[in-house]
């Protein structure tokens, strides 16, 4: 962290002041993790003294950390931090430094560094290849699918059609897939769908442009639960037809679940306020036939775990 005390060496002390100080730091070296501290900083003792009551609380939560099982038993006065101090010529400062558990779970999330969530939910930015359900065979197919495409990205040319039933783990699957990209610093996003319509839409004159172009240009793109937006002609010709014809001209790695087939959305999207208008769904049907190949995930419901 960047919350720094710094200590400077800048005031003349009297004998007396001296002497307390002195007295109280050969009281705390009785400590012995103040003693093992304060015996490996390359200072004399007539500075070190001047600091006790820093070094007594850096060699506190040094002892707490060397006891301390998990971050939810931590004792120090910052979560997951140690107060540790550093020789600054002739001075010393005083930083906070992530302790190793920490360290651990900031390594673990950097990749939401690299993926954005849309109205997603919040277990799909844990999804993790790691924990994914393999005891269902009727899902190996598409797990086998999702480690060929991280084993061959960015060698690869299509994204996926993801359909199948309610809680089955779709969306679970995907965001995995791009967690696990994400450690490679690979961009992307999990949009779902009929909430970020709703967002947009709402925008306008806020960020509207900068979130649809975000989407229209990010390296891969999961769009989730397409098919389960109440249609409009705005949100199909306006808003998704854009993003698939972009993507599809820029090759832009496109990702979508849907509890309906293909031919199924395609039916969804002929009807509007309009009337049928079969011609506009065929031309968004077609760009994500383009961007895609179609899978089934038929299996038991999961979405306690996953979904």
């Amino acid at each position: 962290m960047e919350n720094i005390e710094k200590i400077v060496n800048n005031m003349g002390y009297n004998s007396e002041i001296k002497k307390n100080l002195e007295k109280e730091f050969n009281a705390a070296l009785k400590d012995e993790e103040f003693k093992n501290l304060v015996s490996k900083i390359k200072l004399p003792k007539e500075i070190l003294m001047k600091y006790t009551s820093l070094l007594e609380t850096s060699s506190k939560e040094i002892k707490n950390c060397k006891n301390c099982k998990n971050l939810l038993e931590c004792k120090n006065n910052v979560e997951g931090y140690v107060y540790l101090p550093k020789v600054n010529e002739k001075t010393l400062e005083f930083n906070y430094k992530a302790c190793k558990k920490k360290e651990a779970t900031l390594k673990n999330k950097a990749y939401l560094e690299s993926v954005s969530y849309y109205n997603a939910s919040e277990g799909l930015k844990n999804a993790q290849m790691k924990d994914i359900y393999t005891n269902d065979s009727k899902r190996l197919e598409v797990v086998k699918w999702l480690k060929t495409f991280i084993d061959n990205y960015p060698n690869v040319k299509k994204g996926l059609y993801l359909y199948g039933n309610f809680g089955c783990g779709k969306s679970y699957l995907i965001s995995a897939l791009f967690n696990e990209l994400g450690k490679r610093k690979i961009k992307s996003a999990v949009v779902f769908w009929p909430e970020f319509l709703r967002d947009l839409k709402a925008s306008f004159g806020v960020d509207f442009n900068s979130k649809f172009e975000y989407i229209k240009r990010v390296p891969i793109l999961l769009i989730d639960d397409i098919g389960a937006e109440n249609m409009t002609s705005w949100s199909r010709d306006e808003i998704l037809c854009s993003i698939l014809q972009y993507r599809m001209d820029e090759k832009l790695t496109t990702f979508f679940t849907s509890n309906l087939t293909i031919k199924d959305l395609e039916e969804h999207f002929s009807f509007s306020a309009r009337g049928i208008e079969k011609v506009k769904a065929k031309r968004i049907i077609e760009r994500i036939k383009h961007l895609t190949i179609e899978m089934t995930l038929v299996s038991e419901n999961k979405r306690e775990r996953e979904d």
